[in-house]
């Protein structure tokens, strides 16, 4: 039976030494940025995929325990097949993949383990229930969960529905990090595309107290001549 380990050894081969070291940079690693600490393998999205997809059979256990790895690959392919345990379960099972996820949130410490797992998970097993943990983790000290929050609603815009990430962008609109102004930027963005009414009304109301960067991203798909008006503030 396979083990987290030799899942482990099969991306100590693919790693690129050169592609680290950008990763490195790319990822803001140094003291005091929001990824310190974390270490890469040099292996590129395309790959990490391949490699969950081949392991997708891996065990919750032995995931879990690829997801407490020091190397940043190693937790994205940890997530990807928890995503792959998620799609191919009972309703059981996916209870137990999202209870997994949000009780091993701190392991998703980074803007692209977020983005690529909280919609697929989170966000996909709340749709039809209670959300009320979206907002617990909204207000959490910790930037990966508020991040997880908003971008799980990406799974309900997809679907039409943006009334969670409007409430969830009112919460954060005072956040200090840049990685949340431009992650709720983006689903403002987004929801935009679905009900641009709603999210219009919601922007006029609270564009002028956004951080610059929220708003920006919020309305990146603007014709110019609106777009420059909300930058002036004159909506």
């Amino acid at each position: 039976m396979t083990k987290a380990k030799d899942v482990q050894k099969e991306l100590e081969i693919l790693g690129d030494p050169q592609v680290a070291g950008f990763s490195q940079r790319f990822f803001k690693t140094g003291a005091g940025q929001y990824g310190e600490g974390d270490v890469f393998r040099g292996i590129r999205v395309p790959v990490l995929r391949r490699v969950a997809k081949a392991h997708r059979q891996l065990s919750r256990s032995e995931t879990l325990k690829l997801l407490h790895s020091p190397y940043h690959e190693d937790r994205v392919v940890a997530l990807l097949i928890l995503i792959h345990h998620y799609n191919d379960a009972n309703d059981a099972v996916r209870t137990q993949v999202y209870d997994s996820y949000l009780k091993h949130a701190r392991l998703v410490n980074n803007w692209d383990l977020v983005d690529c797992s909280a919609p697929q998970i989170v966000g996909a097993h709340l749709w039809e229930k209670d959300r009320a943990v979206l907002y617990q983790l909204a207000r959490s000290s910790n930037l990966w969960e508020r991040r997880i929050a908003i971008i799980a609603t990406f799974h309900f815009i997809k679907r039409g529905e943006v009334t969670d990430t409007l409430k969830l962008a009112l919460i954060l609109l005072s956040d200090t990090e840049d990685l949340i102004h431009k992650a709720v930027g983006w689903m403002l963005r987004e929801a935009g595309k679905r009900d641009l009414e709603r999210t219009e009304s919601f922007l006029r109301e609270h564009y002028q107290r956004m951080p610059r960067t929220m708003l920006r991203y919020a309305i990146e798909r603007f014709p110019e001549r609106k777009r420059l008006r909300y930058l002036k503030g004159r909506v």
